[in-house]
């Protein structure tokens, strides 16, 4: 990454906390998101040492110093002093278009998020993202981990529900209907291997994102030399993640389109697509139990899809289409 050009001294750096236990999958998402892009010409990555980071070693250089350069200019760092001072020395040296801190298993993320409350930083950076991975299997054994295994939690934006092969179906549907009940203001969406569209993690943290095409789970895989990322997405498509379309002409009644979506099951964790009512068509948004309705210019007509976890496509429809207000559209 080369230094700051004076012209963007004044925009403000994006910046995305991964959070979660040890052995979650905070690395397996961080490479992930270090893929997704060709130029990483203006990002930097913070984390706590390269040991916990695991970003293969072919990526790295000098690894042996504080700030090492990756693959594709981006510029890597340990934070071993203070996260404050690392913060504001990226900032005077690299002005990054976008910052990306993985937490150590053991952190709790208010310890990351409260050094924005620094004047200095605040002016320069916001935090756009908060994502914690969790590992099914500490889901189910929460109560042995403390504290700061429930913040790293109540701190997230959205939460990856990761590993969700290892376990039984039944479990995930129960699973994710207590996060939900616990953790009502974060999105939730289960994962195998960290395997999610680029655009629910980089989404800004105040909407949810528009457009997302979520098919096969993972169009940004990249072989390695022991073919691994391509026997996990062999061993997804194994997995019951299910998309369907609804598509009508016929108008909504709004009110109980809008109860639809309360009650919608939280095995079905993604919905979009333009909806008509009698006065309007409005874009609707749904994901990980978070909805977000926008204005439509669009052919006025309802369609829909629908992604999720095991759900019935039968009884989904029905369900909706007892809202129609001219049946058999």
């Amino acid at each position: 990454m080369d230094k700051q050009p004076s012209s963007q001294v004044h925009r403000k750096s994006e910046v995305t906390i991964i959070a979660g236990f040890l052995g979650a999958g905070k690395t397996t998402l961080l490479k992930k998101i270090l893929s997704w892009e060709s130029d990483l010409s203006e990002t930097v990555v913070i984390v706590n040492e390269f040991g916990d980071v695991g970003i293969d070693g072919a990526l790295l250089k000098n690894a042996g110093s504080d700030m090492v350069e990756l693959t594709g200019g981006c510029i890597c760092c340990t934070m071993k002093i203070d996260l404050n001072q690392t913060l504001k020395e990226i900032r005077r040296e690299f002005n990054p278009r976008q910052i990306f801190i993985e937490s150590t298993g053991v952190a709790d993320p208010s310890m990351i998020t409260g050094a924005f409350d620094d004047p200095e930083l605040h002016d320069q950076m916001e935090i756009s993202r908060v994502v914690t991975v969790l590992d099914v299997e500490l889901w189910e054994a929460r109560d042995y981990f403390g504290p700061i295994f429930f913040n790293q939690l109540r701190q997230a934006d959205l939460i990856l529900l990761n590993k969700i092969d290892i376990m039984d179906e039944e479990k995930i549907s129960q699973f994710l209907k207590e996060i939900h009940e616990m953790l009502s203001d974060a999105q939730v969406v289960p994962t195998i291997h960290c395997n999610v569209d680029p655009e629910i993690v980089m989404t800004d943290r105040t909407r949810v994102p528009l457009l997302v095409n979520y098919n096969d789970f993972d169009h940004h895989q990249h072989d390695n030399e022991s073919g691994e990322e391509d026997r996990h997405a062999k061993e997804a498509a194994q997995f019951p993640f299910i998309s369907f379309t609804f598509r009508s002409r016929a108008v909504f009644d709004e009110v109980c389109f809008d109860q639809f979506i309360v009650n919608m099951p939280w095995e079905l964790f993604r919905m979009k697509g333009p909806v008509q009512f009698r006065d309007r068509t409005v874009l609707v948004n749904y994901v990980g139990g978070k909805k977000e309705w926008s204005a439509w210019d669009g052919e006025k007509e309802t369609c829909l899809v629908f992604i999720g976890w095991s759900v019935g496509e039968e009884e989904t429809i029905r369900k909706l289409k007892n809202c129609l207000e001219a049946k058999g559209g």
